[in-house]
């Protein structure tokens, strides 16, 4: 494992989502389609989405942390067995990460912390092999901007539409469409009335108990128009 000693992530947010399993078993289905091959997980912090995210198809996962100590936790989850023997990890970043090319790059919740989008999803897509796919998951809607989102240091959030004219001109669009249209009712609510910098554990657990199913019904009814979230998957056709 090297080190970036010159970054360390502010956000509280990671341990307590660790626990949301049912809204990562639901992105995760909609995403491991594209999943396969050799994949680079970019700002994988303590690894809580990478398992959700692995499939059969993965040949090697190299999970890319720019914060030391996020990095050593999930350096020692490869090591006792709760990742799975696939994963590798590197502190520092995707420029820097050791290797050619990848079959998938992967950002979960991690495109709205960097200033420049347009820079890091460009040089994403240079790592790509052809027939790989650039998969990015991110908060959805400038609307619900709160102070949680100033917290954790995100610079925006996202339209489909912006987040589609983030990626490089040569990345084809496969699919771009919203999730967790039940989660927005309750993220509207506190952005305009309790006025939250961070949810409790039981406020996230109960989301992912009831809310998250709950929209795995009206996200389908709404044909994936409104959400919390928005998701994309690009792919490069040439090498």
């Amino acid at each position: 494992m090297n080190h970036d000693p010159d970054f360390a992530y502010g956000g509280d947010e990671l341990s307590l989502f660790a626990r949301a399993v049912n809204w990562k078993a639901y992105f995760s289905a909609c995403l491991k389609p594209y999943i396969a091959g050799d994949v680079a997980e970019v700002g994988a912090g303590i690894g809580g989405t990478t398992r959700p995210l692995i499939t059969p198809r993965v040949t090697d996962w190299l999970c890319i942390e720019p914060d030391a100590g996020q990095a050593a936790q999930i350096a020692g989850k490869i090591a006792d067995g709760t990742l799975p023997a696939q994963c590798r990890v590197f502190n520092g970043r995707l420029a820097d990460a050791p290797g050619g090319r990848f079959d998938a790059i992967i950002y979960i919740d991690v495109i709205e912390h960097i200033e420049d989008d347009r820079r890091e999803l460009a040089g994403a897509f240079e790592r790509l092999r052809a027939g790989g796919y650039l998969i990015v998951l991110v908060p959805a809607f400038q609307s619900l901007y709160s102070a949680f989102d100033r917290q954790i240091g995100h610079y925006r959030r996202y339209t489909t539409a912006r987040l589609a004219a983030a990626a490089p001109p040569p990345a084809r669009l496969v699919r771009a469409h919203y999730l967790d249209s039940a989660g927005f009712v309750l993220s509207l609510a506190n952005r305009w009335l309790l006025k939250s910098d961070m949810p409790t554990a039981a406020q996230i657990a109960t989301w992912d108990r009831w809310v998250v199913p709950l929209s795995r019904v009206t996200d389908t009814a709404l044909s994936r128009w409104l959400g919390r979230s928005a998701a994309a998957v690009w792919r490069r056709d040439r090498g």
